[in-house]
């Protein structure tokens, strides 16, 4: 028998407590009908430690433990990205609703099973990608859509930071998904999957670590009538960081941090305008929002992050992985 959420607060559980986790958690106690209830580590210091700071009721050293919890209505995946297949379908066997971290998983093949199981168990199930929920980003999704300053003629989107290579942390172990196209790469692409739709040809290039792992990735996209994206991630470079749209009566500018609350630059003829969105919260909370509302409505796909598009963006990173030979 399903649970009611109409009235009551919903009770959350996290797994993994990294520092995504730290933000989400964060940003969930800013939600007035919402509860952080239980988190799980595979270290009960880390999880006591997580939950204190957190002011979660229960801390587990064991993800089952979690999800065996009958109080737990839904959970937030922050584990690796090797272990999002594995951790989602520990939940929704139970029928816990999952927000589970992107990339939703390492590849199609393993997201596929992840929906299967979703709809087998009738349970809510959505890849957390925020910046789809953020209020610039949906503001210029709504220009593009509504052609305000005509058709977007190209996209250039970038993410890279440098960081010292350690292979002891999660961003350069390729047994955990490691590398700069699925931890970074996934937002410029993103970018243009939701603002142009697949695209019809991808070039793509790579540097890599002495491990496997990709430093760097360039990626072109190419649409009809000469629309191209130009795409990177890197980690061993700082870049922009920025989405920039050239349209035809305008230039739109996603500004640092496109993918992270930020602001908004629109360019006519030299004059800019700029949009800013008054953040007060880290930036999770609107997804955090939405997932709520379906769990309260009883539904168990978004209508935002469909499934649809999380497969598009899993076959799109496949794409690019098969063409600079990166394999895990």
């Amino acid at each position: 028998m399903k649970k009611n959420y109409q009235h009551r607060t919903i009770r959350w559980g996290i797994i993994g407590l990294g520092k995504i986790a730290d933000k989400f958690a964060t940003d969930l106690a800013t939600i007035a009908d919402a509860e952080l209830y239980a988190v799980a580590s595979r270290q009960q210091e880390k999880a006591d430690a997580f939950a204190k700071k957190h002011k979660a009721t229960v801390a587990y050293d064991k993800y089952d433990a979690l999800v065996n919890d009958s109080k737990v209505d839904a959970v937030y995946i922050g584990t690796p990205h090797a272990l999002h297949k594995e951790n989602t379908l520990m939940c929704l066997e139970k029928g816990i609703a999952v927000l589970c971290e992107k990339p939703f998983a390492m590849n199609s093949s393993e997201v596929e099973n992840m929906i299967a199981i979703a709809k087998a168990n009738n349970t809510l199930l959505m890849e957390a990608l925020w910046t789809y929920f953020l209020p610039h980003y949906r503001y210029v999704l709504q220009l593009i859509k509504d052609k305000t300053y005509g058709e977007v003629k190209s996209l250039k989107a970038d993410f890279g930071f440098q960081r010292p290579y350690d292979t002891d942390t999660r961003l350069f172990n390729k047994d955990l998904g490691g590398g700069s196209l699925l931890d970074i790469g996934i937002y410029p692409i993103f970018a243009s999957l939701s603002s142009l739709g697949i695209p019809n040809q991808i070039e793509a290039s790579a540097t890599f670590f002495e491990n496997g792992t990709d430093s760097t990735c360039d990626m072109i996209f190419s649409y009809d009538n000469n629309i191209t994206s130009q795409l990177k991630s890197s980690l061993v470079e700082d870049l922009p960081t920025q989405a920039i749209f050239e349209c035809d009566k305008a230039t739109i500018k996603i500004n640092t941090q496109f993918h992270a609350p930020s602001t908004v630059t629109i360019i006519i003829d030299g004059k800019e305008e700029i949009k800013d969105f008054n953040y007060n919260t880290i930036g999770y909370n609107f997804e955090t929002i939405h997932f709520n509302n379906l769990l309260r409505e009883g539904k168990t796909e978004s209508d935002i992050m469909t499934f649809d598009f999380s497969r598009n963006l899993i076959n799109t990173l496949d794409r690019v992985r098969k063409l600079i030979k990166l394999e895990y």
